[in-house]
């Protein structure tokens, strides 16, 4: 989870989730307060005030749910009541319910259905009588489910590559009657290493790695790493990319692709079948919409700056989507290859490491803020509202110093997006001197927005906010009970 994508942990996710993380560098900046917060997962007292959220002139902001725990998503049934989703699990390893809840005219939620330890619960959409929900999958392979406004759960998907730093995403449905999803990679950038035992899973499933989506062939670039997985602290292990921890690569090696597969956008029929390939080199594709023309976008969340392969300055994307694209991972971003200077660490630029690329990437529609983690995202489509066709972009925040440096607060806002120009506005951000988490600037607007949805006639923008989960020594610590959904409209 927004990439903290929970969800990317550049900003990400929900980790993603968020949303997206650890890791730390030798000369970090550090973000303010980052390593005064509190150490515990138990639920902080949040103030809020819509004064304090900054807006363009002729817009209003309310906050119309909250005490909600790790929220992710937000969709409406036929009616248009709203619903909202639960992740129930977030970076920093802490697990909860996850929960589909219904929101009441008073601003209670009542509990639809609630799941297993196999989030996080990533994003849904409805359609026809029934919510899809990506389920991220950490412990169990992610899922895509099927359920209905009475509780009643089906699986439309299951067994997805979702056991590593990112998850399953997503989704959105389609006029051809099919539901796209993301499917984000094992790890920051194709090669597994100690900074995945940071974020638990490494421990967990030791043959865990990317798996192609089609057959690559390999430079045969290795990495020397420490080894979390045994007690010997001068223990080193030798990695190649798209292969288990500990095991190196060799000159020419093929890699046989397969479906499912990580770092990718897949569909399937409504009423289920078989699983299709639509995009492929993603790095973590988050969010999925689909522009008022019927062309779908992605939000990807980009590189961070730690692992065996660390990037520097990798700005998260929105993509248009075309099918039977690759958009680059694991050797460029935003359409640029990463072998140069651009993106040098103190370990040197990232060398590629296929020794033949699919095609040549295309050109984002626009490139957002390094560690944004940029997340949850839908287009305007009333003119009541305004700005038809541009997208609104619910940015978590940054993870440093994690994820790497940065010289101040990035992300925790919602951006405005002309696909057409590429053109990146703020649209909805905490007042102060500073930008930041409220919490973290004194205020009691925004924390961690990680979607944000129109309601069925377009009026209204609904922002989702994951809540507090401010950086500690040790991590993420996200706060239970402190998520809360926003309303924006016109005055």
């Amino acid at each position: 989870m927004p990439t903290p994508t929970l969800f990317h942990r550049s900003a990400t996710g929900l980790a993603a989730l968020a949303l997206v993380l650890t890791g730390s560098l030798t000369g970090c900046y550090k973000l303010r307060g980052h390593y005064g917060g509190p150490k515990t997962y138990e639920p902080a007292t949040r103030r809020l005030d819509a004064a304090d959220v900054a807006l363009p002139a002729g817009y209003k902001a309310e906050a119309i749910a909250q005490g909600l725990t790790y929220p992710t998503g937000v969709a409406f049934d036929a009616q248009g009541t709203p619903y909202i989703l639960e992740a129930g699990y977030s970076y920093g390893e802490v697990w909860t319910a996850p929960r589909l809840l219904r929101l009441e005219p008073n601003g209670e939620t009542k509990e639809v259905y609630s799941g297993g330890k196999n989030g996080p619960w990533t994003g849904l959409v409805f359609h026809e009588g029934a919510f899809y929900v990506s389920e991220g999958g950490s412990l169990e392979g992610g899922r895509i489910l099927r359920i209905t406004p009475a509780g009643q759960m089906s699986v439309l998907v299951d067994k997805l590559p979702s056991l590593g730093d990112h998850h399953t995403n997503g989704p959105a449905i389609g006029s051809d009657g099919y539901v796209y999803f993301g499917q984000g990679t094992a790890t920051n950038s194709g090669v597994v290493g100690p900074d995945n035992a940071d974020f638990g899973w490494l421990t967990r499933n030791p043959k865990y790695h990317e798996i192609p989506c089609q057959d690559i062939t390999l430079v045969g670039q290795n990495f020397e790493s420490d080894n979390p997985l045994t007690e010997d602290k001068k223990d080193k292990v030798t990695t190649g990319a798209y292969l288990p921890f500990g095991t190196p690569s060799t000159a020419g090696q093929v890699i046989k692709g397969q479906l499912p597969c990580t770092g990718a956008i897949m569909r399937v029929p409504l009423r289920g079948g078989p699983l299709e390939l639509v995009a492929s080199g993603l790095r973590n594709p988050f969010g999925l919409a689909f522009h008022p023309n019927g062309t779908l976008y992605t939000t990807e969340n980009a590189y961070d700056t730690r692992g065996s392969r660390p990037a520097y300055g990798a700005g998260d994307v929105l993509w248009a989507v075309k099918p039977g694209t690759w958009y680059g991972f694991p050797d460029f971003s935003a359409g640029q290859p990463m072998n140069t200077s651009d993106y040098e660490t103190p370990k040197n630029d990232p060398k590629f490491l296929l020794a033949k690329h699919p095609q040549t990437p295309p050109k984002p529609a626009a490139i957002l803020g390094v560690h944004s983690s940029s997340n949850g995202f839908d287009f305007s489509r009333s003119a009541s509202f305004g700005h038809v066709g541009e997208a609104f972009i619910a940015q978590f925040g940054d993870m440093a110093p994690n994820v790497g440096r940065v010289y101040g607060p990035v992300g925790f806002k919602v951006v405005r997006v002309n696909v057409q120009t590429g053109a990146v506005e703020d649209f909805a951000v905490n007042k102060g001197r500073t930008n930041g988490p409220s919490s973290e600037i004194g205020r009691a607007g925004l924390e961690r927005p990680v979607a944000a949805r129109f309601d069925p006639k377009g009026e209204a923008l609904y922002v989702v906010d994951f809540g507090m989960m401010p950086m500690t020594e040790q991590g993420p610590s996200p706060r239970k009970q402190t998520g809360v959904l926003w309303k924006i409209s016109k005055i």
